[in-house]
């Protein structure tokens, strides 16, 4: 029988008031809830005639990781049942440990698109090349870390730390990779929010420091950081990855509350939750809280090092562990594999074993090999090159500088424009790296999210073919000491002197680096960027600035009257110089818009800081790294719209080189004014949770119009204002609920058409632990950002008991 979801919100509000008193604690939530199959029903069928032939070993070796392996992650074959294992491969842009694959733009260019079209086919041909390199299951996308503190190490990987668009973006990638036929691992769930102490390490006297907790209060939880998993596992991701970090005192991968209550009984998960690499601290507890399958699992043939294998089989024999628990963990894995086909896939590429520095005589299981070094890319790149000009945001263009109209000159500067000289992989070792290598473009950041490239074009090789065609003049310089160093004059044959004459444009490329393992020590772009900007600009009154940034950043030269236009062009991917050179001679308009906030100060951004005082370097006490998130739902736009501050650059902005309008606006109801009940209808849970949620209450209708004389894509964003509902945990003035991306030629108009679900509308009572829509008015702002609202109106919601 399926489990209803008031039945739930009923069992779980027996731990509230210790959850709501004191969110440094997570309650227990027990037993783990058997998948039953749901969306997937014949796979499950499936599943389970294969689990009843499997013995207790066998399920055992099904739930554990082998290490040494072809692949990043490895559960070995059974051959007499005609399981061939599973070969899981990092990345969320790319497959890491791969040779003649595509290297696609970061989540966070996909964010900066705002386009579904694009993000859901950049899945799908993410998927098709995990799936033809052999890789069952690709770890990624990325929703955790949200982006919560500006310096986040891993926010690149990751799309908005608004949870609509990161929502949105995490289900268009989870379709689109699964439709490809690949096993989606949405990761890293939840809190993890900084690099920094996210695994327990040793004092210098023995004692165990544990991982930093990230302590957040239940509707913070519900309404921000658990948002956009909801919308994954609504999409129907195989798998969810458990992350590194402490929730509430309790490490992520053996949190009760969060996986067995949360993701499996409230969100109706039916897929299985895997370990982040060694995130896995103990056996029974983590298994009997939720945890379905440990990574990296056994090492070096023995399957007793891992918390799970022998040690598992052992639990089970007396009884620490249900005979049910290890057959539900078996049909959670093996259900996604049977939906998607998977026993009947392409081989591992016959190189990974050499990728991975590891000898296939040395593994304790047989996996199949195919051909070595298969091509996948196809014809990948026009979409990583379209996707790369689309999640470039035009932040400044003073008097039409941009699109350039084949200039005389240009002077290209800046270590960020021209090839890689360190070679084409941003390999392991640049984990704790804080700013990268010096010389060369930034099409993406390091960590395991990297990927090995097959080609590089750089904005230099790019714009010198343009101007080959225009017969421009193109000088550059690209070291940064030399820039960033003393003023020079124009006759002085050295610096910027050997730049004659000055050119008609300045065009200055500017890097972010970051990197798993290790947060920003800066919110400005590295390598003395401000000297270098000011420098040329003082030299050159057209300068145009363009940012490859692992994240957001602060621009203190901005407001310089010498700086023109400025761009935020991220992480590109490969075809990084040919997306540029796209946007910069208009043979694409820009659309793309700001999926994060940009302040005026890096101060400005103290709301949401690293934990890392330097009173816990050296500690011994075990439980000293506690990072609250004081701050409730006030990230990023939302801080700095409640507190009235001002900034840059708002969420949702970019320019254009056209101009739009919004007019019309209407609002339909669905329900045809007849009363809403507050709560959501008694429904059976299905993935995504209650039913009754994603249903639509009223649709939004605007005409959008291109009122200028360029083609281009307008992104229309639809934002509420909710009622305030707690004293103690500030609602924002206005949340994103709607966006659209439409593309008009000019003087054509069109009607864009919002859909409101009920839980758009609602809030996450903690008393009730349900959605709950607050009587009275909401209102309803369109726009262009989140400081750009044109039209307003309100949906007066008629709330029944």
């Amino acid at each position: 029988m399926k489990i209803g979801t008031r039945f739930v919100a009923s069992c779980l509000s027996l731990v509230v008031s210790v959850l709501t008193q004191d969110y440094s604690t997570s309650p227990p939530v027990y037993p783990s809830p058997p998948t039953l199959g749901t969306g997937w029903e014949t796979a499950f069928e499936q599943a389970n005639t294969f689990a009843a032939n499997l013995s207790l070993e066998e399920k055992a070796q099904l739930v554990t990781g082998t290490s040494p392996g072809p692949c990043v992650g490895n559960i070995g074959a059974i051959p007499r049942l005609g399981f061939g294992g599973l070969c899981l491969q990092d990345g969320p842009l790319a497959i890491r440990l791969a040779t003649y694959a595509s290297v696609f733009p970061a989540g966070l260019t996909a964010a900066a698109s705002w386009d579904r079209g694009l993000i859901f086919a950049r899945g799908m041909f993410m998927g098709a090349e995990f799936k033809a390199k052999g890789s069952h299951v690709a770890l990624g996308p990325v929703v955790g870390p949200l982006g919560r503190i500006g310096y986040g190490g891993r926010n690149w990987e990751g799309f908005s730390p608004d949870p609509y668009l990161t929502g949105v973006a995490a289900e268009e990638t989870i379709r689109g990779m699964q439709q490809a036929g690949v096993q989606a691992c949405l990761k890293h769930y939840i809190g993890n929010e900084q690099e920094t102490q996210r695994n327990p390490d040793v004092s210098a006297n023995g004692t165990t420091i544990e991982a930093v907790s990230s302590n957040i209060d239940d509707q913070t939880l519900h309404e921000l950081y658990l948002w956009p998993f909801a919308n994954g596992v609504r999409a129907g991701t195989a798998s969810i990855m458990c992350s590194y970090n402490r929730l509430n005192g309790s490490y992520g991968c053996q949190n009760s509350k969060t996986l067995n209550g949360i993701l499996k009984t409230e969100l109706g998960f039916q897929g299985y939750v895997m370990s982040d690499w060694g995130a896995t601290h103990a056996g029974v507890d983590a298994i009997n809280a939720g945890l379905d399958m440990d990574m990296p699992g056994s090492t070096g043939g023995s399957p007793n090092a891992s918390f799970f294998g022998g040690n598992l089989t052992q639990a089970v024999n007396n009884a620490s562990v249900s005979q049910s628990r290890i057959d539900d963990m078996v049909l959670r894995i093996m259900t996604p594999y049977f939906f998607l086909k998977q026993d009947d896939y392409p081989p591992i590429d016959g190189q990974s074993p050499a990728l991975n520095n590891n000898n296939p005589q040395n593994y304790r299981y047989q996996f199949t090999l195919g051909e070595s070094d298969t091509d996948v890319r196809e014809d990948h790149a026009q979409l990583i090159r379209e996707l790369g000009a689309a999640g470039t945001v035009l932040l400044k263009n003073v008097n039409n500088t941009l699109p350039l109209k084949a200039p005389r000159s240009i002077g290209v500067f800046g270590n960020d424009a021209g090839d890689l000289v360190n070679g084409e992989y941003f390999s392991g070792s640049s984990f704790a790296n804080q700013f990268g290598y010096e010389y060369g473009t930034l099409p993406m950041a390091g960590g395991s999210g990297a990927a090995r490239l097959s080609y590089l074009v750089p904005p230099l090789d790019a714009i010198k073919a343009r101007a080959f065609q225009d017969g421009t003049l193109v000088q550059y310089i690209l070291n940064n000491t030399i820039l960033s160093g003393p003023a020079k004059v124009r006759n002085r044959a050295d610096g910027l002197g050997f730049i004659l004459p000055v050119p008609d444009v300045c065009l200055v490329f500017l890097k972010t680096w970051a990197s798993e393992g290790v947060d920003r020590l800066s919110l400005e772009a590295d390598w003395n960027s401000t000297a270098v900007v000011n420098n040329v600009a003082s030299y050159c009154n057209n300068t145009i600035v363009i940012t490859h940034s692992a994240g957001l950043n602060v621009l203190p030269w901005a407001n310089n009257p010498n700086v023109t236009a400025i761009l935020a062009a991220h992480l590109p991917g490969q075809e990084t110089g040919n997306s540029l050179v796209d946007i910069l001679y208009g043979a694409i308009n820009p659309s793309g818009k700001l999926p994060y906030t940009i302040a005026l100060n890096a101060s400005d951004y103290k709301f949401a800081p690293v934990t890392n005082s330097t009173e816990l370097q050296g500690t011994e006490d075990p439980n000293a790294w506690q990072s609250n998130f004081t701050e409730g739902q006030l990230i990023d736009y939302r801080h700095f719209d409640y507190y009235n501050q001002s900034v840059l650059y708002e969420f949702g902005y970019g320019l254009s080189y056209t101009t739009f309008n919004l007019s019309d606006l209407q609002i339909e109801s669905t329900v045809s004014g007849k009363p809403v009940t507050a709560r959501p209808p008694l429904a059976a849970t299905v993935p995504g949770g209650n039913p009754t949620l994603w249903a639509v209450l009223y649709v939004v209708n605007v005409t959008v119009t291109n009122t200028g004389n360029t083609a281009g894509a307008a992104v229309p964003q639809l934002y509420l204002s909710l009622p305030s509902t707690s004293q103690s945990n500030p609602t924002p003035v206005n949340v994103l609920r709607g966006f659209d991306k439409i593309f008009l030629q000019p003087g054509k108009s069109t009607t864009v058409q919002f859909p409101l679900a009920r839980r758009d509308l609602s809030y996450w009572d903690t008393n009730l632990q349900d959605w709950v829509i607050s009587s009275g008015a909401i209102a309803v702002h369109l726009g262009f950002s989140s400081r750009d609202l044109k039209l307003h109106d309100q949906v007066t919601v008629l709330v029944s008991d």
